[in-house]
């Protein structure tokens, strides 16, 4: 069987990227010069599109391989953990992207940095904010190869310890990454979302119908709930736990540059409406169905339906896949390279365009066709970095996601701030800015100083509270301290 899944695994992959391929080069025509263009789909995106865009940019990997394994294997608080987000991000996005909008168009803001430069008066704020993205989005955006990699292993019937089969499939997926990213930018990237996006939709629902025709042929609904409240599903995490995850994942919105660019390129202000409410049911429905697959799978094992026996979060909807029809583990499978490739690409492009306006603009002064290169250079060397962490297979899915909103959560308070008019001192701004990644780094040296094991988890407990509560206690210290310092001048 896993030969035959391969094949036709392989078939439809190729289908994908061949319909993947010709969008791309479509777009590449209709692209125009300039960086606008190149990075914002020259702001001129319709609400269906710019919805899809922001959905498959969000919903990566995370979703369908992480947060099915999550469900799996922790229960309900991965629902609520996972619902803390698509509410956080509807309410931020009501509140704040009519402004932040209106005022991308007015100013020419091309790059998150750029904008937090403007808005607080210094270049280094921009500098600052470029290099907290390259590292701070490495994690993040190894996931979604490691997503694509695991699946890969377990289709083709290897060991999950096959070291030489998951490296060459973090290879392939590098060459899908960097080919649709940089040949027609953001405009290609769009128009593979909006397909990519149906097809992670179409995908997902299929698996869920055949994993509860399974399961529901074997038992009755009684039984199926009576092994989930067995298997602990319907225990609530622990309070650190929680908060130490919902905490960086609620400002989401905020302080990832790749779903901030999102909020300039919509055509007015009416796509911008029709985003947020598509975004808002897509999330709900992509969201429910995930944790619904968890749930099932870990019924469907307790009660001796489902032979799997997954030895990590990340293992379970492979080892499903290996289970189903070959052409449905295709589709799925061609789903998770499509999330991932959509959220990988984003951020590639926005890490190029901050380096292209934030450093090469503000910073450097270079021309144009300088600073097109930049971005070019800035996206090579964040994909050896990307590549490097994937290949070391550090982590899980969700934890490695959430470690890079961890790390960015230092703009938060910053970029509320600015958003909201109000001036911080652009010293206070940059130490709030850099607050996560020192934290971070301190927390491991500490933990290495110490001879224990290295735990990159948010939800680690310094000092009675979570590691990312941590670092928006001292970021909101630092944005205020600068908001005081710039009133008293």
């Amino acid at each position: 069987m896993a030969g035959q899944a391969v094949v036709v695994s392989l078939l439809v992959l190729l289908l994908y990227l061949a319909l993947g391929s010709l969008i791309t080069v479509y777009a590449r025509r209709r692209m125009a010069r300039g960086e606008g263009e190149f990075y914002l789909a020259g702001r001129r995106l319709t609400g269906f599109l710019s919805a899809m865009t922001y959905a498959a940019t969000t919903y990566s990997s995370f979703m369908i391989v992480g947060l099915v394994g999550l469900a799996y294997f922790t229960g309900i608080g991965s629902l609520v953990f996972e619902l803390s987000y698509l509410v956080a991000t509807v309410v931020l996005l009501s509140i704040f992207s009519h402004r932040v909008w209106r005022m991308s168009r007015e100013r020419g803001w091309v790059s998150p940095g750029e904008m937090l430069a403007d808005l607080l008066g210094s270049p280094w704020v921009a500098l600052a904010a470029s290099l907290v993205f390259l590292v701070s989005l490495v994690p993040y955006a190894s996931a979604q190869l490691k997503g694509i990699a695991e699946t890969i292993v377990a289709i083709a019937g290897y060991s999950p310890d096959n070291t030489g089969a998951y490296i060459a499939a973090v290879g392939a997926a590098l060459l899908i990454l960097l080919a649709w990213s940089l040949v027609a930018g953001v405009r290609g990237v769009v128009l593979t979302d909006a397909f990519q996006g149906l097809w992670m939709l179409t995908a997902g629902t299929l698996l869920f119908l055949w994993l509860a025709s399974r399961v529901f042929s074997g038992a009755g609904a009684g039984e199926v709930l009576t092994a989930m409240e067995s298997a602990g599903l319907f225990r609530m995490w622990s309070s650190s736990l929680l908060i130490g995850f919902v905490t960086p994942w609620v400002f989401f919105a905020v302080t990832n540059p790749q779903v901030v660019q999102r909020l300039y390129m919509p055509k007015d202000e009416e796509s911008l409406r029709r985003m947020i409410l598509y975004f808002a049911l897509f999330g709900l429905y992509y969201t429910l169905l995930v944790v619904a697959i968890g749930f099932l799978a870990r019924a469907g094992v307790e009660l001796g339906i489902v032979d799997i026996d997954p030895q990590g979060r990340d293992q379970v909807t492979p080892q499903l896949l290996s289970l189903a029809h070959p052409l449905l583990a295709a589709l799925v499978f061609t789903s998770i390279v499509a999330a991932s490739v959509s959220t990988a690409d984003s951020i590639i492009l926005a890490l190029a365009s901050s380096a292209s306006r934030d450093i090469g603009l503000l910073v450097l002064r270079l021309g144009e066709r300088e600073r097109l290169r930049l971005g070019y250079g800035a996206a090579a060397l964040f994909t050896v970095l990307m590549a490097a962490f994937a290949a070391s297979r550090i982590g899980y899915i969700v934890q490695l996601s959430v470690l890079s909103s961890v790390m960015l959560l230092g703009l938060a308070p910053v970029t509320i701030a600015a958003w909201l008019g109000l001036k911080v001192n652009p010293a206070f701004a940059i130490s709030s800015i850099a607050a996560g990644p020192l934290i971070v780094a301190a927390n491991v040296l500490y933990q290495l100083a110490m001879g224990g094991g290295i735990s990159l988890s948010p939800a680690k407990v310094v000092l009675g509270l979570p590691l990312s509560v941590w670092v928006l206690i001292v970021a909101i210290a630092l944005t205020l301290a600068g908001l005081v310092v710039e009133r008293s001048r």
